[in-house]
């Protein structure tokens, strides 16, 4: 009797609370990819339209890395076919997805890991816009993004180099001759070791002199997540123009404040 309870245990903990295989042993959570908060008890269904979300940004932002990803709409097919498609797709080998969803144990709390040459800033981006245009969330549980272009472990070291690497390409792409107001717009959740003004401190040392800090109208704005033992960054303008990447005010403020109620969204045009 207890030997059977243990195996149906066993049977239970193949897949976490978010919906996906437990791989034991493995990191699941690394960037480049777009921490997402969602409605609670939604994880799982969260997921499901994220990946669709994506799939169909990918193949209008990065058409020949996403030609091999089915991305017809599931309407146009019959109930055979679309379930032909998810299974397929649940055996597409994880090294050929675009995203792979990474388990985080935390309820309204995803992390959709993105491949290359998927850009999760300009990924997000794109979306975000896209809804302050049309008011259209295409989510139902989603609320907000939080895209990373890379990750490292949680020590000061591992950061601050991660913060160079990532943040170099930027630099070089800007008017050297300029002068640039930032803000460190850091984010801590289920971690206790950094405090959030440590965190900050230590971002800002890999700022240029040229860039000044400006808490109430900053043009650059470097985000950073630390959740758990994992740290990702990212390089962000008009942060806060768009909502701070909150789909779901930005919609209610294109439709009319208040049309949404919790759990809800406006899914199509």
């Amino acid at each position: 009797m207890s030997d059977a309870r243990s195996r149906g245990a066993q049977r239970k903990r193949r897949f976490g609370k978010d919906g996906t295989p437990i791989q034991w042993g493995k990191r699941s959570l690394e960037g480049p990819g777009v921490w997402v908060s969602c409605v609670k008890g939604k994880e799982s269904q969260t997921v499901g339209e994220l990946y669709d979300l994506f799939e169909s940004l990918a193949a209008e932002l990065w058409p020949e890395d996403a030609a091999g990803h089915d991305d017809s709409p599931d309407e146009d097919l019959s109930l055979e076919d679309q379930i032909s498609k998810e299974v397929a797709a649940m055996k597409r080998p994880r090294d050929e997805r675009l995203f792979t969803n990474c388990q985080t144990n935390t309820p309204c709390v995803v992390f959709i890991s993105c491949k290359a040459p998927v850009d999760p800033v300009k990924l997000v981006v794109t979306h975000v816009q896209n809804v302050k245009n049309t008011g259209v969330t295409r989510t139902k549980y989603t609320h907000r993004f939080f895209p990373v272009s890379a990750s490292c472990g949680t020590n000061l070291a591992d950061i601050q180099a991660l913060c160079r690497r990532v943040f170099a390409p930027f630099f070089e792409a800007q008017d050297q001759s300029k002068t640039y107001r930032y803000k460190v717009e850091a984010r801590i959740r289920n971690h206790t070791s950094l405090g959030k003004l440590e965190v900050i401190q230590e971002v800002a040392k890999c700022v240029p002199e040229t860039y000044v800090v400006d808490l109430d109208n900053a043009e650059v704005y470097f985000l950073v997540e630390i959740f758990k033992s994992v740290c990702g960054v990212s390089v962000i303008t008009d942060y806060y123009e768009l909502q701070k990447f909150n789909v779901m005010e930005i919609a209610n403020e294109k439709n009319g404040e208040g049309k949404f109620k919790e759990g809800e969204g406006r899914v199509h045009s």
